[in-house]
C-alpha cells in the first residue's frame, strides 16, 4: 500500500502523486508484460530532433549472474537496499547527434525525460522506481563495453513496494521521512531571475 501520496496544491495525475522512490522492495518478480510496458513508456519520451539518445541495460533476478554484475556497479550504500529489487537498470546517453555528428547537449535531459516516463508508467502499474546517481561510471563502461560516444547517466531499481521493517534502522528512517517539495514561487520565475512569476504568487 502506498501511503506516501503527494499532497499537492493543485490537481495532478494520480500516477504522478503515487510516484516516489522507496528503499524497500518486495521480492515479488515484475511480470514481463509490465516490464515491457514501462520500457515502452520510456521509448515514447520527447527528445531533441527525435534522436532518442537513451539506452537501457537491464538485469532481473531471473538471471542471477547478470543481476549481480549490474548490482556490483552500484555504490555500496545503494547495493545494501537495491539488491532486494527484482529489476536493476542502467540508463545510457548517446552524446552526439546521429543526424550530423555534433554534440547533443540535450542528451542527458532527454534520457531523464525517458526515465521519468518509465517511472510514471511504473506508478500507474503499482510498481516503484528508485533512480540513483550513486554508481561507478568507469566500472559500468568497462563491464558493459559501452562505446566512448555514450555515457552512463543513472541507475534504476524497479519493483513492487516492500516492507520497510526489512531495512536497517538508518534506512528505515530515510524511508519514513515525509515527502517535501519547494513551493512554486521558489522556482517559477518571470521578468528576472529569482523573481517569482505572478501566476504562482496570487
Amino acid at each position: 500500500m502506498n501511503d506516501k501520496l503527494a499532497n499537492t496544491q493543485y490537481t495532478i495525475e494520480d500516477s504522478l502523486r503515487k510516484r516516489w522512490s522507496p528503499l524497500a522492495f518486495s521480492d515479488r518478480p515484475v511480470e514481463t508484460e509490465k516490464l515491457l510496458s514501462v520500457l515502452e513508456a520510456a521509448q515514447w519520451a520527447a527528445s531533441s530532433y527525435n534522436e532518442q539518445p537513451w539506452s537501457f541495460i537491464i538485469a532481473t533476478k531471473e538471471n542471477p549472474v547478470e543481476f549481480e554484475r549490474l548490482l556490483s556497479v552500484l555504490a555500496e550504500g545503494n547495493q545494501e537496499w537495491a539488491r532486494n529489487a527484482p529489476v536493476l537498470m542502467l540508463t545510457v546517453a548517446k552524446l552526439h547527434f546521429e543526424r550530423n555528428g555534433k554534440e547533443n547537449r540535450h542528451a542527458f535531459h532527454d534520457v531523464g525525460a525517458s526515465s521519468a516516463n518509465l517511472a510514471i508508467q511504473a506508478a500507474a502499474l503499482d510498481l516503484f522506481v528508485h533512480q540513483m546517481a550513486g554508481f561507478d561510471v568507469l566500472k559500468a563502461k568497462e563491464i558493459y563495453k559501452i562505446p566512448t560516444d555514450y555515457e552512463p547517466a543513472s541507475a534504476i531499481a524497479l519493483g513492487y513496494l516492500g516492507n520497510a521493517q526489512t531495512l536497517s534502522e538508518s534506512l528505515q528512517q530515510r524511508e519514513q521521512n515525509p515527502r517535501t517539495r519547494k513551493p512554486l514561487d521558489k522556482f517559477v520565475f518571470s521578468n528576472s531571475w529569482n523573481q517569482p512569476a505572478p501566476e504562482v504568487t496570487n
